[in-house]
């Protein structure tokens, strides 16, 4: 649902969320190899670099934090797959925390979460992406300037959209959190992804206004093979309602796909992370 208002703290964010892409790109300018791209020169359709784009952090209930990624794919029409490794790692510790291996083209919003400790303190992490040869790190810390509420704004009362996988099943709101459902397939024939959509708003009184979820999105994550969507996009017409989407995959394996319920600030929320959801979807393809 739109809002009118934000509170200063996702306010600030927004801001933050750009300057970090913005910062990344000049910290490693000097080491880019001749064929990245000048600072005002058109986006290429392929051969430059992803991202990793800092959402900001959030305290958890247990009192860890969650430091929520995203990432930008500058190629214009140039999807990759970057398998976990020394191309696609995140340090300290084990270098799959989560993160995606295929980077759809253009901004992706807070697509996934790395929980660090409560004792956390001024330690960072570091996610490196390695696409086409280009070199992309940022460090992300627990910084008070990037703390923000994605389930709430306090503002405004916005709160994320609701998506489950089954009627009367469980709820997920906010950011990504575990696997919402899993599903089996056979490669080359759709399998349907079925999702129950609502949204509502917190009011003044303390109440809850139902409101309208703008659309349903669905997206590769991580997977062997190509995954193809009959509806990439879908607008969700009631209320509650439930869409279906129909996914194919080109060869067996383990996937993981994200559903994205969007209210009507779009994607990303315009910056705002209190406006969409992500989840994950598990899919066996025999």
């Amino acid at each position: 649902m739109r809002t009118t208002g934000f509170s200063p703290v996702t306010r600030w964010t927004s801001g933050v969320a750009a300057s970090v892409i913005i910062a990344s790109t000049l910290a490693v300018s000097a080491q880019q190899p001749q064929n990245a791209p000048l600072p005002l020169e058109p986006q290429r359709e392929r051969g430059v670099s992803v991202s990793p784009a800092y959402e900001g952090w959030y305290t958890n209930p247990d009192g860890s934090f969650t430091i929520l990624i995203g990432y930008y794919n500058r190629n214009a029409r140039e999807a990759l797959d970057i398998p976990i490794g020394p191309n696609n790692k995140i340090e300290p510790g084990p270098p799959d925390q989560g993160q995606p291996t295929h980077f759809e083209i253009g901004r992706q919003w807070a697509v996934f979460g790395v929980k660090v400790p409560k004792d956390f303190g001024n330690k960072s992490i570091t996610w490196t992406i390695i696409a086409n040869g280009e070199k992309q790190t940022i460090p992300f810390t627990l910084n008070k300037g990037y703390n923000i509420s994605p389930l709430k704004d306090l503002g405004m009362g916005n709160t994320p959209p609701s998506v489950s996988f089954s009627q009367g099943g469980a709820k997920f709101q906010g950011p990504p959190a575990g696997t919402a459902a899993t599903l089996t397939a056979k490669a080359g024939q759709p399998v349907a992804v079925n999702v129950w959509a609502e949204d509502a708003k917190e009011t003044s009184a303390g109440s809850r206004q139902s409101t309208q979820v703008a659309a349903l999105g669905l997206h590769k994550f991580r997977g062997p093979g190509r995954v193809t969507f009959d509806k990439p996009r879908i607008s969700v017409p009631k209320q509650g309602d439930m869409v279906t989407f129909n996914a194919t995959f080109s060869e067996p394996g383990e996937y993981v796909l994200r559903v994205q319920a969007n209210d009507e600030s779009g994607e990303g929320g315009g910056g705002f992370q209190c406006c969409w959801t992500n989840a994950y979807v598990k899919v066996t393809v025999q």
